[in-house]
């Protein structure tokens, strides 16, 4: 990977860094509440609704014996309950529980603040920039919507 003259970084490194970045910060809020990072990510993903454990799979890039384990383990945690499917009699979805719920936006809300200050020293043009290109990195590789966008209140609004 080139350094660049003037201190910058490529962006490679700079797509790695800032997921290592992202992740510190999943870990962090997550160890402040007694859940795994990846435990934090199933309760993001399980805001907007519940689903099957199939395309948990798909959305978290599990194998099914590790979203099963994962599930398991919230589920014992009191934060996820598995709920019969209405459209499939053999399947199961996960949803939150209540308190799942609870934990989730606290958590939620946590991770998009501490998130949201890592570009503070962007300009307000220089974070719509930022925001738009790494839009378009996301939808033209087809990330699966793991995450809620926030509302104008700072609260989740819709899946993006």
């Amino acid at each position: 990977m080139a350094k660049h003259d003037d201190g910058r970084i490529g962006v490679v490194a700079g797509l790695v860094r800032s997921a290592f970045l992202v992740n510190a910060v999943y870990a962090q809020a997550s160890r402040e509440r007694g859940l795994t990072p990846q435990q934090g990510q199933l309760l993001c993903v399980l805001m907007a609704e519940p689903y099957g454990m199939s395309a948990l799979g798909t959305m978290l890039g599990l194998a099914k014996s590790s979203v099963t384990g994962l599930v398991d383990r919230t589920e014992r945690n009191g934060l996820v309950r598995r709920e019969p499917d209405p459209r499939d009699t053999r399947a199961v979805r996960v949803a939150l529980t209540s308190r799942g719920h609870l934990v989730a936006e606290e958590f939620y809300a946590e991770t998009c603040r501490r998130i949201d200050k890592l570009p503070a020293g962007l300009s307000a043009g220089e974070r719509d920039a930022l925001a738009g290109l790494l839009g378009r990195v996301v939808l033209d590789n087809e990330v699966p919507a793991v995450f809620l966008e926030l509302d104008e209140t700072g609260g989740a609004a819709t899946q993006t």
